[in-house]
């Protein structure tokens, strides 16, 4: 299921819109990404189109005139497919598709097709999948007469269905699938996390931008073998390894799908699972691109997404990526951003400060807490001892007074032990 036709590279144009509170430096920089969506979907942009508007238009989005010249910049370089920056509505696109002649599709399409070459296990094709069936339902159209003509036969009652009315209920069909299969693959993530929460490792996730370097450095840190390439979103699928810090504690360390502006919201819905082990991380580490244009309106579009998860209260370490390609940008920034260090998942520079920033965020955020322990509850003060620091143990009658060092996960654990 893909919306850009590789037997061939396609020729693209694509088209942006400033209209306010955007402005014309926002809107180059959001088409220069887009280009590089294109590329990394298997098209080449042979034209680059920005209007002026104050508001887009209901019809069109950019208006019939504009529409008009569109047609004739696309014939003028032999273009395939017009894309445009911001997401269309199904009334736009077919209104579109008539005005240009050919194929007007937008940033959310193009996104959900490099998902779909990228997913490789049966969880990320069923979430990208579910997310196209998602945006393609709305936009089911007639093609001519073929999808508008009545279907009747011996043993039916009436005129029968128009083939469009099939091809919905047949999609239907297929999200509902779909989302049952997620529901039960949700399931099991939910048992293997629980598992993983009754064990004394804590967990840190990765996040960040496309292309910021996160599977490099998950690489680096676990020898985790995860395919990387100079690609936006060359890595959909998540991966969680083990990762020994300064010190010798061990925490589970996870890779992301990584975040783009204007994400689609049909992938946010359609990973919601995946997502969702962000929420319980115990500490975040963003990576940032430090070599990137604008690195932080990436910070932000990162901080839009974790804040529509819900997992804008998690901690979180700054840590700016890329310091050997450009060593003065990314020495500004983290000097900008309190707490951030810098490092090269490539070369390995700085790996070792950043272990020992994260070993040092998550023993900051433990807390020291006084427990009293049932002395015929041997098995808590052996599980205190495992997932915690115990600082102090005494005994009095039939009680065990404890004083531990324990994180969040520890103390919410053993909170009816705690002093009161």
């Amino acid at each position: 299921m893909t919306l850009i036709d590789r037997r061939f590279r396609e020729r693209i144009v694509v088209v942006g819109v400033v209209s306010w509170p955007r402005t014309l430096e926002e809107i180059e920089a959001s088409l220069d990404e887009l280009a590089l969506l294109v590329d990394t979907a298997g098209a080449d942009v042979v034209r680059r189109v920005v209007q002026r508007r104050e508001s887009p238009d209901p019809a069109t989005y950019i208006g019939r005139g504009k529409a008009e010249e569109l047609r004739a910049a696309s014939e003028s370089v032999d273009a395939d497919t017009v894309v445009f920056d911001d997401e269309l509505t199904p009334a736009q696109q077919r209104n579109l598709e008539k005005l240009l002649g050919r194929t007007a599709i937008d940033r959310t399409a193009v996104i959900l097709d490099i998902f779909a070459q990228n997913a490789h296990t049966e969880e990320g094709r069923a979430q990208v999948e579910l997310a196209l069936s998602q945006y393609r339902l709305p936009r089911l159209r007639g093609r001519g007469l073929a999808l508008s003509q009545q279907a009747g036969g011996i043993g039916t009652r009436g005129p029968g269905e128009t083939q469009l009315e099939v091809d919905r209920r047949r999609i239907m069909r297929r999200i509902r699938k779909l989302e049952s299969q997620l529901r039960s693959l949700e399931g099991i993530r939910r048992t293997q996390r629980r598992a993983r929460s009754r064990g004394a490792h804590r967990e840190i996730t990765l996040v960040g931008y496309t292309n910021a370097g996160k599977s490099t450095l998950l690489n680096r840190l676990t020898d985790a073998g995860v395919l990387v390439e100079n690609r936006l979103f060359s890595t959909v699928d998540p991966r969680t390894r083990r990762l020994e810090l300064p010190g010798g504690e061990v925490v589970l360390c996870s890779d992301t799908v990584g975040f783009v502006r204007k994400l689609p919201h049909q992938l946010v819905d359609a990973f919601h699972a995946t997502l969702e082990a962000v929420g319980t991380a115990d500490l975040l580490v963003h990576v940032v691109d430090g070599s990137a244009g604008n690195p932080s309106a990436q910070i932000e579009a990162v901080h839009a997404v974790l804040a529509e998860i819900g997992a804008s209260d998690v901690p979180e370490l700054l840590a700016v990526n890329k310091v050997d390609r450009a060593p003065d940008d990314v020495r500004r920034l983290v000097a900008s951003r309190e707490g951030a260090v810098s490092f090269s998942a490539l070369t390995g520079e700085g790996v070792p400060e950043l272990l020992r920033a994260v070993a040092d965020r998550l023993r900051a955020s433990d807390r020291t807490v006084r427990l009293d322990v049932p002395i015929e509850r041997g098995d808590i003060v052996a599980a205190l001892h495992r997932e915690g620091e115990v600082l102090d143990e005494s005994y009095d009658g039939d009680t065990v007074h404890v004083q531990a060092r324990l994180d969040a996960r520890g103390t919410r654990r053993f909170k009816e032990f705690v002093s009161r």
